[in-house]
């Protein structure tokens, strides 16, 4: 009886490690495909970043960016949740009208570096909250699924007081047991974007926003020419599964200056050759920087046809 009895409770316990190692394979496999489908969602990336036309009570026009950015076959846009205190809600009239042209949006906000006592504004309704921001940010991109990722600008600047690894997979955890499918992809810039970076943040984050600046060789807008150099350093440290989204200036840095229309453009095509996607900063006004625009227009439209191309379909009529 004894010896049955023990025969029982070896059976048992073995079901139970089985059953337990089962699961744990279980929740890997699930956790690594809700990883491969946030990264699906940053490949390819045609986007425009922040400075949406704006209605005279500061409101942003919805028509008129949704329409600029079908016009440019832009795929994707990141909003700016930052400069006025009505952002939270334009974010949320902008996604049900990109939604049905068929365009992505990120949601982006700013870190402790750009808001008071530094900056006049906070990222409203939860400012600092970023645990609150990630919560609500997948609770957002639940009702309107293409909400497909947030971002904090300036992250790198921000490592050490408030992003730290404990704290970045505090307000992760939050946001992907809503929604895993939500990606995060932070601005990085090149200077952090070193070893210790990739062992202790790349694990968590979904993507790499990188605004390029030459910093390689001394920072400056005037030269596009180690866009590739950098990118490929990038991808090297970070390793082929972690999207690259390239962050191009088209509108002046407040150290670095303005760029070109021809750096705007020569910038694109290595970003194209090299990235895994490409995000324009700032969205460009058609009347006040027409010559920019129509370079994006026309590359991300020889683009956009392209990709259809590859999926065996007929490109759009200009």
């Amino acid at each position: 009886m004894q010896h049955h009895l023990q025969n029982l409770i070896k059976s048992l316990v073995l079901l139970c490690l089985v059953a337990s190692l089962a699961g744990c394979v279980t929740s890997r496999a699930a956790e690594q495909k809700a990883r491969a489908e946030r990264a699906r969602a940053l490949v390819g990336t045609r986007a425009t970043y922040c400075a949406p036309p704006r209605k005279a009570d500061n409101r942003v026009d919805v028509d008129r960016l949704i329409a600029e950015l079908v016009d440019i076959n832009a795929n994707t846009y990141s909003f700016c949740i930052h400069r006025y205190a009505t952002d939270w809600d334009d974010l949320k009239l902008i996604l049900p009208r990109a939604r049905e042209k068929g365009i992505r949006v990120w949601a982006s906000i700013v870190p402790p570096s750009e808001s008071p006592p530094i900056a006049k504004t906070y990222a409203e309704p939860f400012r600092l909250d970023y645990v609150r921001w990630a919560v609500e940010f997948a609770k957002l991109s639940l009702q309107e699924t293409n909400l497909v990722a947030w971002s904090i600008d300036d992250f790198t600047h921000n490592l050490a007081k408030t992003y730290t690894p404990a704290y970045l997979k505090q307000m992760l955890d939050a946001s992907r047991q809503i929604n895993p499918r939500l990606a995060f992809v932070p601005c990085c810039y090149f200077p952090k974007i070193k070893p210790a970076f990739t062992t202790n943040y790349c694990p968590l984050i979904d993507g790499i926003l990188f605004p390029y600046r030459h910093e390689s060789a001394g920072a400056n807008l005037k030269d596009p020419s180690l866009v590739e150099a950098e990118l490929k350093q990038i991808k090297e440290l970070v390793g082929p599964g972690l999207p690259v989204v390239l962050d191009i200036y088209a509108t002046a840095h407040s150290r670095l200056g303005a760029t070109t229309p021809e750096y705007v453009e020569q910038a694109m095509l290595a970003g194209k050759r090299a990235a895994d996607g490409v995000m324009i900063y700032c969205h460009q006004d058609p009347q006040k920087n027409p010559e920019k625009y129509q370079i994006i227009k026309r590359l991300f439209r020889a683009w956009a046809a392209e990709a259809l191309v590859r999926e065996g379909e007929r490109p759009r009529e200009p």
